[in-house]
């Protein structure tokens, strides 16, 4: 029993000792936190790039909505049609139908790989220019550690906002 005691004792005297020192270097320790999400989506880049992205690509997508509404109503044409035209015909309709179809299927896969390409090279240059911005930010108030992922932050350390700011007028 007395070792018992005696061990209870030690653990709590330990402990006495120990805990001090985490509360103070937790203390010292400076944190913050960057919602990403809010900087791909908030940033004056961010939204510029988004709007350019729509001028350059509004007429290619024009263009592929056109297009897809003549497929269709050749399609519906056919489809009508189909019961009184000779068989040749039919099937030269039909083929035809189909290349445009093909045609079709091509230019929108070729949009959506371009557009696809455009919006990954806007975000990785704004995800370049937030880190750099975060780092300044980092060294100038001598942060220990900027998170930019977590499943919950206070709002004591979210520094998103302050990086928004840098962000929007830094070139």
């Amino acid at each position: 029993m007395n070792s018992v005691k005696k061990l209870l004792i030690g653990g709590a005297l330990s402990l006495a000792v120990i805990l001090p020192n985490i509360a103070t270097a937790q203390a010292a320790t400076k944190i913050g936190f960057v919602n990403t999400e809010r900087i791909l989506r908030d940033s004056k880049f961010a939204v510029e790039s988004q709007k350019k992205l729509e001028r350059d690509f509004s007429k290619r997508q024009k263009e592929l909505e056109d297009l897809a509404t003549k497929v269709k109503t050749e399609a519906t044409k056919l489809d009508k049609d189909a019961i009184t035209l000779p068989e040749a015909e039919k099937v030269r309709r039909q083929r035809d139908l189909a290349e445009m179809d093909r045609d079709f299927q091509r230019k929108r896969r070729e949009f959506e790989e371009d557009l696809a390409q455009r919006k990954n090279q806007v975000v990785g240059e704004l995800v370049e220019r937030a880190n750099r911005v975060i780092r300044q930010i980092a060294e100038k108030e001598n942060y220990d550690i900027i998170f930019q992922e977590a499943v919950y932050a206070h709002k004591r350390i979210d520094i998103t906002d302050q990086v928004l700011g840098s962000l929007d007028n830094a070139k």
